[in-house]
């Protein structure tokens, strides 16, 4: 689950991590307000208006803009509100932005005497450890850092039994090269933005700047956070983060319905139980000629209005031009597919791309009966090389 940046900066906050100052507006009025209230508390006389959209890239994309006077945070607000922001990570629909951060300016002393890094924190899956990944070029793409510059990107693997300790504080603070004030500053900045992560069992915390400012502070500019799905139980009050707006709303659907849905850019719509099997019926789509639109696993307990919902969600991708079914009954009963098949068939109405039901397992047989005895236009198969030449058939036309 991705959160807003000024919901991971109040993480943040609430860890005793300096951040650039902020508030989020909804509404032009609401802009000059907060602009106000930062001028009065801080001194500001320049302000940063930042598109609140879960995609990077905003200021490439015009998401993020200085405002010079009171008045002008409003305007640029107005300008930004509910307008559709396209970044390099939004792709070509864009997204609405609905809310907008007024933020301090830090630059305020001009830019010869301030620095930007690059700071994260994530999971390296080839050592199951976390790492800390960083770079004293920040405030632009890691990306472009990792492939023109690899040597100015630094890791620190943190050993699951001790955590984040001290000496390696101090060599990321030294790798950036500080000293002084701004050397101390970095190393509490480290320790509470580890312990942010750790506490929300985040997936990644990226900051990109970390400013060092003028006079020394170590501030977090920016600040993306995904959290970790699985582990929302144990954190209700980030689950109510969670903005559905800026989901895809049939992953959204899905959800609701408890299934692992993941929307892709195919034509073959395919529902599997189970996350291997899944990725076998999407190899052997693409081995058939076709590509996968979706990954839909309905799970191990699947009922009739499981994979109803399922079927319905597929249907909706107008790209599919054919769905696979492929179940294999262990826990799930293959009768109880066949039957959200055909009630999802007989209530959705006339559908008019190819449907190829594979089941195979507890009830198959039973499965099969109902399928075939509905006399509805579904294909049904046996084998996964069946399955594939019906795929292959269907979308040859034949």
């Amino acid at each position: 689950m991705n959160i807003h940046e000024y919901q991971g900066k109040s993480l943040l906050r609430a860890c005793n991590v300096d951040i650039q100052e902020g508030f989020v507006a909804e509404t032009p009025d609401q802009a000059v307000m907060v602009a106000n209230q930062l001028h009065d508390k801080f001194g500001s006389e320049y302000f940063v208006i930042k598109a609140q959209v879960q995609a990077g890239g905003r200021g490439k994309g015009g998401g993020v803009k200085l405002a010079r006077s009171v008045e002008e945070a409003g305007k640029i607000a107005s300008e930004l509100l509910n307008k559709t922001l396209i970044t390099p990570q939004t792709g070509p629909a864009g997204k609405i932005v609905r809310k907008v951060l007024v933020a301090q300016d830090v630059y305020y002393k001009g830019e010869s005497d301030i620095r930007e890094f690059y700071i994260s924190l994530l999971l390296d899956r080839n050592k199951s450890r976390y790492i800390i990944m960083y770079s004293p070029d920040g405030g632009m793409s890691i990306e472009e850092v990792a492939e023109k510059n690899p040597d100015r990107i630094f890791t620190e693997e943190i050993h699951p039994g001790a955590g984040l300790q001290s000496f390696q504080c101090r060599n990321i603070a030294f790798n950036l090269g500080l000293t002084g004030t701004s050397y101390t500053n970095m190393l509490r900045f480290l320790a509470g933005v580890y312990e942010t992560f750790t506490g929300c069992d985040a997936q990644l915390l990226e900051i990109n700047p970390v400013l060092k400012t003028s006079d020394d502070r170590i501030l977090a500019v920016d600040c993306k956070v995904t959290l970790d799905d699985n582990a929302l139980f144990r954190h209700p009050d980030l689950a109510e983060m969670r903005d559905l707006n800026e989901e895809d709303p049939v992953e959204t659907e899905a959800a609701k319905h408890n299934l692992n849905f993941i929307k892709l850019d195919g034509n073959v719509g395919c529902m599997v139980n189970g996350a291997g099997l899944a990725m076998a019926t999407m190899d052997i789509i693409k081995l058939s000629g076709g590509s996968p639109a979706n990954f839909l696993d309905v799970g191990g307990g699947a009922s009739a209005e499981t994979v109803e919902a399922g079927f319905r969600i597929i249907l909706k991708d107008p790209a599919v031009k054919a769905v696979l079914i492929n179940i294999f009954g262990g826990i799930v009963r293959c009768d109880r597919v066949a039957n959200g098949v055909v009630e999802a068939y007989r209530s959705v109405g006339e559908i008019k791309v190819p449907v190829i039901v594979r089941l195979q397992g507890t009830n198959a047989e039973d499965g099969r009966k109902i399928i075939d005895g509905s006399g509805l236009s579904v294909c049904s198969a046996l084998t996964f090389n069946e399955a594939a030449g019906l795929v292959s058939s269907v979308l040859k036309g034949n």
